[in-house]
């Protein structure tokens, strides 16, 4: 771990009236971080060296370039958040820093505080960073309209409908035939509120016309996923009886990081316009701040994407740190050609 110390505020920590800021306070904290293997730099105000309690030593270590004086007339505070956002390093200190939250985002991410405790330096751990509200809507945000820029179909809607088997049968149908037959959802209500749900097959609609075989991505919030799931079959032979079809819809559920818990929506297809294999896969470059919380999520945003593209397989994403990337929530999205067997099955 690398760590910037705020020499200052190290070394009047707990200052008593009439003391002067201490450097074993300082020599303290290098003392642990250096047990811990851990890379440090020690910045220090240009006016510590008249006011610490071992100006000699102090002076020999500023000789030795053991310590970094920041440059009289330079802001040392400002000084210290540069040096750790460009090195992507920890600082050591007890100071907030709010005078700068506007222009360096989320330090107490960054923030190592401390305390002493019998002349011995006690380091805690910095919060765990903030993520920016919304960074994987917007990652799927960007993803689709890159497929869409290569011409690809992408589904849009993302109101969401009260989750339940029973809407989720409703819905399909209504869509399915809507055309032919209006007030199909009235039907649909009264019989499934006199029968158990899925347990009888009733012959509601007469004289319909085979239709082609359908796919029904299902997406969900993945709270609801293994409850669509295990619901799936009864909610395809509902669907195709009820059409007449000649083959069942399949049915795939798909977590979908749009939907909110108790919420769906439905992206129903043809099976011939159906893409087996995603045709491109989606590499994430993003800032260090997010890059654990979008590779964890990447399976989510891959089932998003072949949810709203109508892809059997799901594409590869592959989440990659990026230096340019400097703050939360900032990323940049790529489509790769997928090389031979290069999916990953949904």
């Amino acid at each position: 771990m690398k760590v910037v110390i705020d020499a200052s505020n190290l070394a009047y920590f707990q200052l008593e009236e009439n003391s002067k800021p201490k450097l074993n306070n300082i020599l303290s904290a290098v003392n642990v971080l250096e047990k811990g293997g851990n890379e440090f730099v020690i910045i220090a105000d240009a006016s510590l060296k008249h006011e610490i309690d071992d100006k000699k030593r102090f002076k020999i270590l500023l000789d030795e370039e053991a310590i970094e004086e920041v440059p009289s007339g330079t802001d040392a505070d400002h000084f210290i958040l540069n040096i750790a956002e460009e090195e992507n390093a920890k600082i050591l200190s007890n100071d907030y820093f709010r005078e700068f939250s506007d222009e360096f985002k989320d330090i107490n991410s960054k923030r190592l505080p401390y305390f002493f405790k019998n002349d011995e330096i006690i380091i805690g751990k910095s919060q765990k960073p903030k993520k920016v509200k919304n960074i994987m809507q917007n990652i799927c945000n960007s993803a689709l309209l890159a497929f869409e820029q290569k011409r690809f179909e992408t589904y849009s809607k993302k109101e969401g409908i009260d989750f339940s088997p029973l809407n989720i049968a409703k819905e399909s149908l209504i869509r399915m035939d809507k055309s032919a037959h209006d007030g199909l959802g009235d039907k649909i209500e009264g019989i499934f509120s006199k029968l158990p749900m899925f347990d009888k097959i009733v012959d509601m609609v007469e004289n319909l016309e085979t239709s082609a075989p359908y796919v029904i991505f299902v997406l969900v919030n993945p709270k609801n996923y293994k409850e669509a799931v295990k619901n799936a079959g009864n909610i395809s032979v509902t669907i195709g009886d009820r059409l007449r079809l000649e083959k069942n819809p399949l049915i795939a559920v798909r977590n979908d990081l749009y939907m909110i818990p108790e919420r769906f929506e439905l992206n129903i297809l043809y099976s011939d316009e159906i893409e087996n294999e995603s045709p491109y896969n989606i590499e994430i470059r993003v800032n260090s701040h997010d890059e654990s919380f979008v590779k964890m999520n990447s399976r989510n945003i891959a089932s998003t994407i072949a949810g709203r593209i109508g892809s059997w397989k799901f594409p590869i994403v592959s989440v990659k740190p990026d230096v340019l990337l400097e703050k939360p929530g900032e990323f940049e999205i790529y489509l790769n050609k997928p090389d031979k067997g290069g999916n990953i099955g949904g």
